[in-house]
């Protein structure tokens, strides 16, 4: 049976998506982010702002926020180049947070005898060191720039394929007509 959450229930679960971020995002920068990741997954661009290993981390960091099990996560939404765009110019002070934050990550992981790198662990391990940097502003940062990834508009490949909207079960049409469907059901069933 699909999983479906209503948008309502959603909306009030994810007023909480920036608690502890170092930035909040508007949403001009949150469709130029997504417009420019676009334009760089389709022209195979290098990550403009990200270095090679933090790619790698973030990313991982981020396939663990909105992980893939029977449904696509973080790694198929793209979310790491929705990321970089944000990290972009005008953004150094949040890059430091986040660098001493992985700089932070990564002296932990070094302490687990199986590995020198958070995406080297295995998925509970990481799992684990995760749930003890929960409570920063660095992981803060990463799981907000990880949700506003995953659901912001498909229209500019920061939910590539729709698969923030899937898991919503939000039906992205171009007119819509009463009943509208499954997300508003709580609303209606309220008499609200």
């Amino acid at each position: 049976m699909k999983k479906q959450l209503s948008r309502r229930a959603f909306l009030r679960a994810s007023s909480d998506a920036a608690r502890g971020s170092c930035l909040v995002l508007t949403m001009p920068m949150i469709l130029t982010a997504c417009r420019r990741a676009e334009e760089a997954v389709i022209n195979e661009e290098e990550f403009l702002n990200l270095s090679e290993e933090e790619v790698t981390e973030y990313a991982a960091i981020a396939a663990r926020i909105i992980p893939t099990d029977e449904t696509p996560g973080a790694t198929e939404a793209g979310v790491i180049y929705f990321i970089d765009q944000v990290l972009g110019h005008g953004r150094e002070q949040e890059r430091l947070i986040l660098q001493e934050g992985l700089r932070e990550l990564q002296a932990a992981t070094a302490l687990k005898p199986s590995a020198s790198y958070f995406h080297e662990l295995d998925e509970l391990q990481q799992d684990h060191l995760l749930l003890e940097f929960e409570d920063t502003e660095f992981f803060g940062t990463i799981r907000y720039l990880t949700i506003a990834g995953m659901f912001s508009s498909p229209e500019y490949r920061g939910n590539r394929d729709n698969i923030g909207f899937d898991l919503l079960g939000f039906e992205d049409r171009h007119a819509w007509a009463s009943p509208y469907g499954y997300y508003d059901a709580d609303y209606v069933d309220k008499g609200e």
